[in-house]
């Protein structure tokens, strides 16, 4: 298969222009996407209030799983494509990405059935209480039913994004949170149906662009094609693709475990109030992180494309860039948590209560902040390179090693702020073991091409 422009770029373009032309449109489109989860909790929070907001808090691990699921699909999918067809084997990476839809249709099925038989037990497993459960079913029930649409949209983004096609995978995250916005206000204020509303209002803008995606890879706009044969599923692409997206799923599914720990120190230690605190304080650090992930997520095809073309010194320019962006941004996102919290949660709520035990959480929770842009950057390296074992182990160390530990820890030890301190001290241990595995792979990352190696030699000879 011919290989389309679009793809070709990575391979040619220069470096600078080539991270921002593809960093950009990632950072607006998760900017956006980001922006419609902030604005269903500013509306949950004015019309529902507190109580709405602990009950969508708890209701979130779940939701995080489903998209944990998608990530990984869609993560380990586009590092296998983008080798592909950095290799030139363009038939291959159609039959990755047509094992990848069907699992998603398993996925899916699976998703309809549990909102019927296990969304009741799961909630109370997470935290739930008699304030908070009928708010979090409200949530989760609409979002299960159309679970296909989440999982279609969430895996096909990072595909997209793969092929170095940044604008249309911009689009695919703008188009449902501009509709999911206007559907909020329709729904939670027009129509009075509060927390359910805004979940309705999530499934129809999530089925919106489903027609869009489909529409851009059947219509000979992707630089792949889908063909009835390419959805019978073959072990090893499915486990190669597995094996490549697991360190996200570690990644974000650790995070819903994350989570449960948190809420359940909440409770114990505080009460629902505090959990809807952390609910607000948690969207605020969706929202300042994504600057960090769109340099990833433009990273990641230039990385996996120059990977398989052995176009070594291109993946070293890649690399440095990277890394240097990611720590500009994370330096000033710190300044910004530091300096102005108060304003910050003022966009969520006027109550003076909750912006007070916020700001106080902010201050600890963000303490450095500056270390997270280069832990970001390194996970994402590694799962381009097809490099899951140390992906896994980053992914794993700040939520599942470090964090959830000192989260069940501390509380005991200083009640209440302990839980917001177990965050920066996992922030930093992470930190370490960051520079530590890079430091080790530092060849993998900075491989000389055959010419380089050639011209090493020769300056060996001459000096010698």
């Amino acid at each position: 298969m011919e290989q389309k422009q679009q793809s070709e770029r990575l391979g040619t373009e220069a470096i600078p222009k080539l991270l921002r032309s593809l960093s950009i449109p990632a950072m607006i489109g998760m900017f956006v996407m980001a922006l419609y989860n902030v604005v269903d909790t500013i509306f949950i929070s004015y019309a529902v209030g507190i109580e709405g907001v602990a009950g969508v808090t708890i209701a979130f691990p779940i939701m995080m799983i489903m998209m944990s699921m998608a990530g990984a699909l869609g993560i380990g999918g586009a590092s296998v494509i983008s080798r592909r067809l950095g290799e030139r084997r363009g038939e291959e990476a159609n039959q990755v990405f047509g094992n990848i839809l069907t699992v998603i249709l398993v996925l899916s099925v699976i998703g309809f059935i549990s909102a019927f038989t296990l969304l009741g037990p799961a909630l109370q497993l997470f935290g739930a209480t008699s304030v908070t459960q009928g708010y979090a079913t409200d949530y989760l029930f609409p979002i299960l039913l159309g679970s296909i649409f989440f999982f279609f949209a969430f895996a096909a983004n990072n595909i997209i994004r793969s092929e170095g096609n940044a604008t249309f995978a911009m689009v695919t995250m703008i188009v449902p949170a501009v509709l999911n916005i206007l559907l909020d206000v329709l729904f939670i204020f027009g129509l009075n149906m509060g927390v359910l509303g805004a979940s309705i209002a999530t499934v129809i803008a999530q089925a919106s662009v489903t027609g869009l995606v489909l529409r851009y890879f059947l219509t000979g706009k992707s630089t792949l094609s889908l063909h009835w044969s390419d959805l019978r599923m073959k072990g090893s692409v499915i486990k190669e693709v597995c094996l490549v997206g697991l360190p996200a799923f570690v990644q974000q599914s650790s995070a819903s475990l994350m989570m449960i720990a948190i809420n359940s120190m909440l409770l114990r230690f505080g009460s629902d109030f505090y959990v809807g605190v952390f609910g607000l304080v948690q969207r605020i650090m969706m929202f300042v992180m994504m600057p960090m992930m769109g340099i990833m997520q433009a990273m990641q095809p230039i990385v996996g494309y120059n990977y398989g073309a052995k176009q070594y010194s291109r993946l070293r320019e890649t690399v440095m860039l990277g890394f240097k962006v990611a720590t500009i941004f994370s330096i000033g996102i710190f300044a910004l948590l530091m300096l102005f919290p108060e304003a910050l949660l003022r966009v969520f709520t006027a109550d003076r209560e909750v912006i007070q035990a916020g700001v106080s959480a902010m201050h600890i929770l963000f303490c450095v902040t500056f270390l997270i842009g280069a832990q970001i950057v390194a996970g994402g390296l590694y799962q381009s390179l097809g490099k899951p074992k140390q992906a896994l182990i980053l992914s794993l160390s700040r939520q599942i090693i470090f964090l959830i530990p000192l989260v069940l820890i501390l509380p005991h030890i200083f009640g209440l702020s302990g839980v917001w301190w177990a965050f920066p001290i996992a922030d930093v241990l992470s930190f370490i073991l960051t520079v530590v595995l890079l430091y080790r792979d530092r060849n993998v990352f900075f491989l000389k091409t055959k010419e380089e190696r050639e011209l090493d030699l020769v300056k060996t000879a001459s000096s010698t």
